[in-house]
């Protein structure tokens, strides 16, 4: 019998250790933040998979925690298909994503925004898509990741945090929580170990923070509290 090949991906690319990031992953793009990039199989974010981000409340900074491959994929659309807020085009612009090359979907029911979901994927003519949803079954996840693996795009489903107990044959989970510069990351799912502590990547301070015309520095007892996801890219309806 001959013996095993030193490294087992050598019998099948799928295969890892589980004590080990996977290598062979396919193409991927960086996430711009190397703590993070450290974390996922291939160093970046999967080109033609399901990427799961599982966050606390929207605006919490998980745009600007995509916002480096979004940027690198800008040459052609990224989609957004039911954000919770509309989409602030000064703001994206100024982080390096031209607002002439986002396309938004409102579709009226989860059935419909997981077809315009599928079937953008399977035309594969945009740089990413980006989908809210707070609750898919597993099977329709299962459908977003036969036709993303047949893309050359990003697939990103943002859902609440909650449903992180819920099975899901995304390759990668990913659980966000606020916390002061940035966001807490935990890895939920992905290639290789898990269980490894909550880390924070620091994120860029939102255009609004860095605008004159933005939050003052100080407020007078009469001056209304700004919730935080306010600083966001996007914008309350």
């Amino acid at each position: 019998m001959s013996a095993l090949p030193k490294d087992i991906e050598d019998i099948h690319p799928s295969l890892w250790r589980g004590n080990q990031l996977a290598r062979r992953v396919g193409r991927t793009v960086d996430t711009g933040y190397e703590n993070l990039s450290a974390q996922l199989p291939g160093g970046g974010w999967p080109i033609g998979s399901l990427v799961e981000l599982l966050v606390q409340q929207p605006g919490i900074g998980e745009i600007r925690m995509l916002q480096p491959a979004l940027k690198a994929v800008a040459k052609r659309p990224v989609v957004l298909i039911k954000p919770p807020q509309v989409p602030n085009a000064m703001g994206l612009s100024y982080v390096g994503i031209p607002f002439d090359k986002i396309m938004m979907l409102n579709p009226s029911s989860t059935a419909d925004a997981l077809w315009s979901t599928e079937q953008i994927l399977k035309a594969n003519t945009c740089g990413a898509v980006l989908l809210w949803q707070q609750h898919i079954r597993a099977d329709s996840l299962r459908r977003l990741l036969l036709a993303a693996q047949s893309s050359e795009m990003l697939l990103f489903v943002l859902r609440p945090i909650a449903a992180q107990q819920d099975a899901s044959p995304a390759a990668l989970r990913l659980a966000l929580r606020p916390v002061a510069d940035g966001v807490s990351v935990d890895i939920i799912k992905r290639k290789g170990p898990v269980g490894i502590e909550p880390f924070a990547v620091a994120l860029k301070p939102s255009p609004i923070l860095l605008s004159p015309h933005g939050r003052p520095s100080k407020r007078s007892r009469v001056e209304p509290v700004v919730p935080a996801w306010r600083t966001e890219l996007i914008e309350q309806r």
